[in-house]
């Protein structure tokens, strides 16, 4: 029974998030909240007439977006993995796309082979609120210095405890990761498109080998209330050491978050 590794893009706008899961103000507890996995495994019985179920890389969150979701399945009868994107395409919403299938190792997990992952937080930097966009980014409105952002920012490489930036549900989770990098870069490329062209873009990466729920959110932030002068650079240290939420700044919004890209080991 080989295992079959997905690439997927989505629009997570319309979503709850990609993991499947029960509405809790529904009276029906068979009510499920929209979400790309259970839109995934929908078109998986389409195609293949029984349930099968996916296993993704990560839980993205509402309205968070993917460029290169990764995720998994089980597949026990032969079928042409060339053609199974565009059959799965042939079922899903047009906000979900799988780029790729192709078969992994039999002991490939999405999620617990995964080395590293990237986000990418993607800002409108403009006085005026951008239309065509606001729902695939985050729209801030006054100046930020990105060298403060960036002083800040190297606080948080290495290897440590971001209880101080993981979501403050009080759920118990593991809260000790690496981050190898964050990136803050302006752009104002258009290319092509009209309604693009004169937008003021900073776009921050953050590369990882785990992240915590909300954790990249929240640390975009923690570093726009640096850039806006209201956190000093040097005080995101202190705030790292203190391993609580309510001393970190504002989660930013889902609609400018995009996990970019899944690593594993040659091997997987």
């Amino acid at each position: 029974m080989p295992t079959i590794k997905l690439t997927i893009s989505y629009d997570g706008t319309g979503y709850c998030g990609w993991q499947t899961k029960k509405s809790r103000r529904s009276p029906a507890a068979s009510h499920k909240l929209k979400t790309i996995q259970a839109e995934i495994e929908k078109a998986l019985e389409k195609i293949f007439k029984k349930k099968i179920k996916v296993e993704g890389s990560g839980r993205t969150d509402a309205g968070v977006h993917a460029i290169a979701q990764a995720a998994n399945f089980r597949l026990d009868e032969p079928f042409d993995l060339a053609k199974l994107p565009s059959a799965m395409n042939a079922y899903l919403p047009n906000d979900i796309s799988v780029m790729d299938a192709r078969e992994a190792g039999k002991d490939f997990h999405a999620r617990f082979c995964a080395s590293k992952k990237v986000y990418r937080y993607c800002i409108v930097n403009n006085t005026v609120r951008p239309l065509f966009v606001s729902h695939l980014s985050a729209w801030v409105r006054y100046p930020l210095d990105l060298s403060k952002m960036r002083r800040a920012s190297r606080c948080l490489l290495g290897r440590h405890d971001f209880r101080s930036f993981q979501a403050s549900d009080r759920v118990i989770r593991k809260s000790v990761t690496r981050v190898y990098r964050i990136d803050i870069k302006k752009s104002k490329d258009g290319g092509l498109l009209p309604f693009i062209g004169g937008l003021n873009w900073v776009v921050i990466d953050i590369e990882a080998t785990g992240f915590l729920r909300n954790m990249v959110r929240n640390i975009v932030g923690t570093l726009l209330e640096v850039g806006r002068g209201r956190i000093k650079p040097q005080d995101v240290k202190k705030i790292l050491k203190k391993k609580d939420r309510r001393c970190a700044g504002p989660c930013a919004p889902g609609s400018g978050l995009y996990l970019l890209d899944v690593c594993y080991d040659r091997s997987k």
